[in-house]
């Protein structure tokens, strides 16, 4: 049975090049990085090697990249070891009402423990308005965090606007870029950013390692203790094999930005225009100026995504209903219905996201599967385009 791989924004496929340069690291270069002696210090230099790769993906210093465990614990180490080192300025946060669960569950958890969060909201394309930051910010605010690129319909974010909002205010700004990093173009000193957080293997590079970019003085108190490693802030033996397929992979993303975005958008493109083709009553979420160049969150109407999806994965075609780290809730999308998008139609969204090994017959042969599903599920559906909903 052909397989499709349609959910690029969960997870992507390790490179074969990033691959080949991890595999030394588990068992020729094999040495704790923190030792002295030259098989240590050998793993040191490729731990090092991957620092400056992905600072230069992002422009920065390489003193101001610290390798973590994923994306999510980066976003827990912005919003706790900022609200712990600048508590006696305050207890107010402000994040918007459409970032990952790494984000609003550590708001919910801080909101336990004395620090109040402000959730902004979104207009219906899931872009945030700078002056609803404006007016959010107090003078007890210590923290503004605002992802880069949603996980779920691809929306862009003014991140440059939004920081130097921040920034008159003298409030440190964090943004989730873990969809953004090798999708979008980021320089770190252009937005502004005093913080953001990074996933390798939303670039073809391994699971298990992420990182936080840390403008230098960023008044920030460490995550994890126990050891010296990261220059004494982030404890906890280095991934060494990971790092390393994470600064290949950044490597990857660097030298063909351009072309990726050039291909991912055009294939995502000519998906929605086929769906929309050969499928009545859909419905595309988001914008399409300023969005993720693979992302195409649909709604189908008078059905249920979690159906289509079911019927696909037989058809071997793997796709979402939106965030992996959500997925087997039941609860609506979040970030739907920030977008004001009713409940029904929430249930009928998939988000498809294409990627690098993404062919034109596999979105052909999609297209036709997706056609057939969509209209037998219609025909058995209590609800019905004449019904309405």
């Amino acid at each position: 049975m052909r397989q499709v791989y349609l959910d690029y924004s969960a997870t992507t496929p390790v490179k074969k090049e990033v691959l080949d340069e991890m595999l030394p690291y588990f068992s020729e270069k094999f040495g704790n990085p923190s030792s002295l002696y030259d098989l240590g210090q050998e793993a040191a230099a490729g731990v090092a090697q991957a620092r400056g790769r992905v600072a230069h993906l992002i422009n920065a210093n390489t003193n101001e990249v610290f390798f973590t465990s994923c994306g999510s614990e980066a976003d827990n180490w912005a919003f706790f070891g900022v609200t712990d080192a600048q508590s006696a300025k305050g207890k107010h946060v402000i994040t918007t009402a459409i970032e990952h669960h790494a984000i609003l569950h550590s708001g919910e958890y801080l909101s336990k423990r004395g620090i109040e969060v402000t959730y902004l909201p979104v207009d219906h394309e899931g872009r945030v308005h700078p002056e609803d930051l404006e007016k959010a910010i107090r003078p007890d605010t210590v923290l503004v965090s605002v992802m880069l690129v949603n996980n779920e319909v691809g929306t862009v974010q003014p991140i440059k606007e939004l920081a130097a909002i921040a920034h008159k205010h003298g409030i440190t700004f964090h943004s989730d870029a873990v969809q953004g990093l090798g999708n979008v173009p980021i320089d770190v000193k252009d937005l502004g950013v005093d913080l953001m957080s990074f996933s390798s293997h939303k670039i073809y590079g391994p699971k298990g390692v992420g990182a936080m970019y840390m403008k230098k003085g960023t008044k920030i108190s460490n995550y994890l203790h126990g050891g010296a490693q990261e220059s004494a802030r982030r404890a906890g033996t280095e991934n060494t094999a990971g790092i390393v397929g994470f600064g290949k992979a950044a490597e990857l993303a660097e030298q063909n930005l351009e072309s990726h975005i050039k291909n991912v958008s055009s294939l995502r493109d000519y998906f929605i225009e086929q769906v929309k083709k050969n499928i009545p009553d859909v419905i595309v979420n988001g914008t399409m100026d300023g969005r993720h160049p693979g992302n195409a969150n649909i709604t189908f109407k008078y059905i249920e995504g979690e159906s289509i999806l079911i019927l696909l994965n037989e058809k071997g075609i793997y796709i979402s209903t939106g965030s992996a780290c959500s997925s087997k809730s039941l609860a609506p999308s979040h970030v739907l219905t920030a977008l004001g998008i009713p409940v029904e139609m929430i249930h009928g969204s998939i988000r498809f996201t294409v990627g690098d090994f993404t062919t034109k017959e596999d979105l052909d042969y999609t297209v036709e599967c997706l056609t057939d599903i969509v209209k037998h599920l219609r025909e058995i559906s209590s609800v019905n385009a004449e019904k309405g909903w």
